[in-house]
């Protein structure tokens, strides 16, 4: 007769061993205690008033000394300016407008902390965490450990911790308003910069750096020569006019060129110049494959085509290098046209087609 009692043992598996029932297992005599918390240890500042008002004035002070920081980070920027080609008004700029920075953030960091470490309560608790959204009634109570939180760091009750704090955090990002400025270019926008360089009519081919003048009759075919306009190197502003004015020349057999009709006599017996700027972000393009008639930038891997215009043929680049029409003059010396007829340099949203034309 089968039996309805419950029985601790459950059915063999398929290798016959058979397993006890959890549900009947014993807790054991001598299982690990919970210790509880250990004693509350009060702070020097939680006995001593005195101690308290010290730590106070401790990060008030810090607070203030980052709102000095801020303004001396802004102060260093017009103090220690950005000369052109000089490397040592560069590192100026950048030491003391970096010190200013790191004494606003260092001393926000230094403030927070000791106020949580000295004056904040100090008590242990344990905060039970669910996964979900609790009953109204949870909620309620969440709300309610926020203000208490409030009433333990003293945020509202320390009006001069509070509004050091406020008047530290506020200053911090003027020094970045400043520095943000630079990232503008100096005059107008982009397609106003970019699509103006030292290249004029007569404007001599020269080589980088020595500013040697080229002669056609030295260009090779399959040579490259790293080109800038003459009187680059005694500009002003020779490196920002150098990544606009950098010119890639090359010498193919003409026959090798696809020439546009209206592009006919922008080179000279085989021999073309490209902007050695990429479209991409403005990496230089300064590898050539003289067997394929490429031109690889290295940064990003796009290549272009000299044989057809400088066209994209891989790559991230969107557009061709734009062109620089060249002749010779009468000594034989290899000149630019013009200006380039369209902005060098990276594709941006102000570009237009129809600049130097």
């Amino acid at each position: 007769m089968a039996s309805n009692e419950p029985t601790d043992i459950v059915p063999a598996d398929d290798h016959g061993t058979t397993f006890t029932d959890p549900g009947t297992a014993v807790e054991r005599a001598d299982a690990f205690q919970n210790p509880g918390l250990p004693p509350h240890q009060l702070r020097v500042t939680d006995k001593d008033p005195k101690a308290a008002k010290r730590a106070e004035r401790v990060i008030v002070l810090l607070f203030y000394v980052s709102v000095i920081g801020s303004v001396f980070a802004m102060a260093a920027y017009f103090a220690f300016p950005i000369k052109p080609n000089d490397l040592g008004s560069v590192r100026l700029n950048n030491v003391f407008i970096g010190l200013g920075l790191a004494f606003a953030l260092l001393a926000i960091g230094i403030a927070a902390i000791h106020w949580s470490k000295a004056l904040m309560d100090d008590h242990e608790g344990i905060d039970i965490r669910h996964p979900v959204a609790g009953p109204p009634p949870v909620q309620a109570r969440a709300v309610e450990i926020f203000r208490q939180a409030d009433r333990e760091s003293g945020f509202n009750r320390r009006v001069l911790i509070r509004n050091g704090m406020i008047a530290a955090i506020a200053a911090l990002p003027f020094p970045a308003i400043f520095l943000f400025r630079d990232l503008a270019p100096a005059a107008g926008t982009p397609a106003e910069a970019y699509s103006h360089t030292l290249w004029k009519q007569g404007t001599r081919l020269t080589k980088d750096p020595t500013g040697d003048p080229i002669l056609a009759s030295d260009v090779t075919i399959g040579s490259v020569f790293h080109v800038i306009p003459d009187g680059l190197l005694k500009s002003d502003d020779m490196l920002e006019e150098k990544g606009k004015a950098a010119v890639l020349l090359m010498r193919l057999e003409p026959g090798d060129l696809h020439v546009s009709p209206d592009r006919k006599t922008w080179n000279y017996d085989g021999i073309v110049a490209y902007s050695k700027i990429c479209t991409h972000v403005g990496c230089p393009v300064a590898l050539y494959e003289q067997q394929t008639h490429h031109l690889l930038c290295p940064c990003h891997q796009s290549q272009f085509d000299i044989t057809r215009e400088a066209a994209v043929i891989f790559g991230p680049a969107v557009r061709p290098l734009p062109q620089l029409p060249i002749t010779v003059d009468s000594e034989g010396y290899l000149v630019a046209q013009s200006d380039f007829h369209e902005p060098v340099g990276p594709s941006f949203w102000e570009r237009r087609g129809d600049y130097n034309v």
